[in-house]
């Protein structure tokens, strides 16, 4: 009995100091994933769940970091292709607007989060745009800009797919018909259809208008065309001739000299600024001065100071546009103005700035929104984006609702006349619905 109760305590001995002995290590364990969350350490999170912050309450998923408070946003842009002339300063309005959350005290996003830039160059590139999405996708809650019509367009499906909102450089009415594209202004159908009322109006009649237009090979070009050529025929207007180009085609003179062999009065335009340039002034070279009216991506601000492209060469040139111009005065734009001294040192204005700044506010509101209904993961992104309904930018839009299937950015265009003198714009025609909607 002795041995077998001296065994006893023995083995209640060897129990005790093996507990004792991992205790320590427990305690250890704890205390230094306390100290990793202290300092800030990712610590991964179990499967693919979104994480919910303790601190704030937040749903959060890939693209938001819950503990910094940050939210990455994709940047797709043209800084070196056929359109990086509009690209550039898109680019510099996603800039100015982040540098101006980062700031602090803008109210832009609720106290505390600020917004890091993802960026990628595809050169208006259709494949290189699908190379930078397959390179971003997993690092950021939505896409703040895709530049371009035929390099967003082929993205629709992996968009659905990630479920990640990308918000188009593009007015494509193509863009508003699908939900991860949400535009921010009227389609180039709209543009088009109300240049032509104008044009009718204007001229005095339908039959003292022989139309023609020149637009670009892809779908941006041929949502201009749509929306000029069935407008046409609803006012009952010949076209003379159609001309379609590749996107910044500079050598045009095959396109102007059938123009005006066709007696073509008034053109429409749906190419970018790198072929507007070399048009007009061929035409005025060779004399032909009929009148020219662009889509919104026809016309750039650089234009009112082009050494090689005086001011006679746009005496006929007239604009369709659904948006505001640079320091129109419209509520609004003196806080875009603030901004834009405040953050946009070295930058030129420029009309596609002011465009992508707009068009920032809106992706923003929605994150701000998304975060107050606690779910900042892309899901909750989208139910917020869904939620916009009659937002104006404080008053520079028209209201924009995103409730609706497809999406509604507007519905009126006007057209504006370039005043080369005051570097700004008289409105010649104000907004409108076009009669061929």
């Amino acid at each position: 009995m002795r041995n077998l109760a001296k065994l006893i305590f023995i083995m209640l001995v060897a129990m005790s100091l093996v507990a004792c002995d991992k205790k320590p290590d427990a305690a250890k364990k704890t205390s230094n994933q306390a100290a990793a969350s202290a300092k800030g350490k990712k610590t991964k999170p179990a499967g693919k769940k979104a994480a919910t912050d303790s601190k704030t309450a937040v749903k959060t998923g890939k693209g938001v970091d819950a503990q910094k408070k940050v939210i990455r946003i994709g940047i797709l842009n043209d800084e070196s292709g056929a359109a990086a002339v509009i690209g550039r300063p898109f680019g510099a309005g996603k800039r100015i607007l982040a540098a101006q959350i980062n700031a602090g005290k803008s109210g832009l996003l609720p106290e505390g989060w600020t917004v890091e830039l993802v960026k990628k160059d595809h050169g208006y590139n259709p494949a290189k745009s699908q190379q930078g999405f397959d390179a971003v996708k997993n690092d950021i809650l939505f896409l703040g800009l895709s530049f371009g019509t035929p390099t967003t367009l082929p993205l629709r499906p992996f968009l659905a797919k990630d479920k990640i909102v990308a918000y188009p450089a593009s007015l494509s009415s193509l863009m508003a018909a699908n939900q991860y594209t949400p535009p921010v202004g009227p389609s180039y159908v709209v543009e088009a259809s109300r240049a032509m009322d104008w044009v009718v109006k204007s001229a005095g009649g339908a039959d003292k208008v022989k139309a023609a237009i020149i637009y670009q090979q892809d779908d941006y070009g041929k949502d201009g065309y749509a929306g000029w050529t069935k407008s046409a025929k609803v006012h009952g207007v010949k076209m003379v001739a159609e001309r379609a180009i590749k996107p910044g085609q500079k050598d045009v003179t095959a396109e102007i000299t059938a123009l005006k062999n066709g007696g073509a009065t008034h053109i429409f335009l749906a190419v970018l600024p790198s072929s507007t340039g070399p048009i007009l002034g061929t035409a005025f070279a060779m004399k032909f001065m009929p009148n020219w009216i662009g889509a919104t991506p026809a016309w750039l601000d650089l234009f009112f100071a082009h050494p090689k492209l005086p001011a006679p060469v746009f005496t006929n040139f007239y604009w369709a546009n659904g948006l505001p111009y640079w320091g129109e005065k419209v509520p609004g734009m003196d806080s875009f103005m603030k901004a834009f001294k405040a953050h946009g040192k070295g930058t030129r204005p420029d009309f596609y700035l002011l465009m992508s700044y707009i068009q920032g506010l809106m992706s923003i509101d929605v994150a701000k929104r998304a975060i107050e209904s606690g779910d900042i993961t892309r899901v909750g992104y989208m139910k917020a984006l869904k939620g916009t309904k009659g937002w104006s930018a404080g008053g520079m839009v028209q209201p924009i609702d995103m409730s609706t299937d497809p999406y509604v950015a507007g519905t009126k265009t006007r057209v504006l006349k370039p005043d080369f003198q005051k570097k700004t714009w008289t409105v010649v025609a104000d907004y409108a619905q076009p009669k061929n909607k």
